[in-house]
């Protein structure tokens, strides 16, 4: 009777195996998007500031400039809605001649690669080896997507009637240690990206 009740058990009782590993046969857990992006965005390169509120973006945005000492120098921006960040810095960005930095925002935050998608609304017709070598980019935690293409369909979107041109995304935030043919003729820049929140 014991040997049929541990034939019976084996059965009915869940089986011990190992639960630390799952099955090969299962999908991979994704990397949520905001993670996936800071992490190739700093591999990348770039130097990552999050700031929870509007006072936190200006604060940070003070430090890049002490850190770099560019306090009084001249700066670039296509974007009224950032210009207050320069004249309540005492930066000049009415027509520079050198400027020193380029501050912007952009279309969307690639999680994929922890690339940075600029359409012409941000750049004008700028390549990027035509912008100043430093880049601050204002952005926005639900700009970030996981792909490209989910960045070019949101600009499909916001911008129906009319779609901007010179659309590029920038990824090289430094210089290749090693020649890369793939990254031949491309200036890295040095880039800040403030990301808020906005959830």
């Amino acid at each position: 009777m014991n040997i049929f009740k541990k034939f019976l058990s084996s059965f009915s009782s869940p089986r011990q195996d190992n639960n630390d590993e799952e099955s090969k046969y299962l999908p991979e857990k994704e990397t949520p998007v905001d993670e996936q992006f800071t992490h190739n965005f700093k591999v990348n390169g770039g130097k990552f500031l999050y700031c929870e509120n509007e006072e936190e973006l200006d604060e940070n945005f003070i430090s890049i400039l002490q850190e770099n000492d560019w306090f009084e120098t001249e700066a670039l921006t296509f974007e009224k809605g950032l210009q207050h960040f320069l004249s309540d810095n005492k930066l000049n960005y009415k027509n520079p001649s050198n400027p020193i930095f380029l501050l912007t925002s952009c279309e969307s935050l690639i999680a994929q690669d922890g690339s940075i998608l600029f359409s012409s609304k941000q750049l004008f017709h700028y390549k990027p080896n035509e912008l100043p070598k430093n880049i601050i980019v204002v952005a926005k935690a639900s700009q970030i997507t996981r792909s490209k293409s989910d960045g070019l369909r949101n600009i499909k979107i916001r911008y129906a009637n009319e779609i901007p041109t010179n659309i590029t995304t920038m990824q090289h935030f430094k210089e290749s240690k090693n020649d890369d043919f793939l990254q031949y003729g491309i200036q890295a820049k040095n880039f800040y990206l403030l990301l808020l929140e906005d959830f």
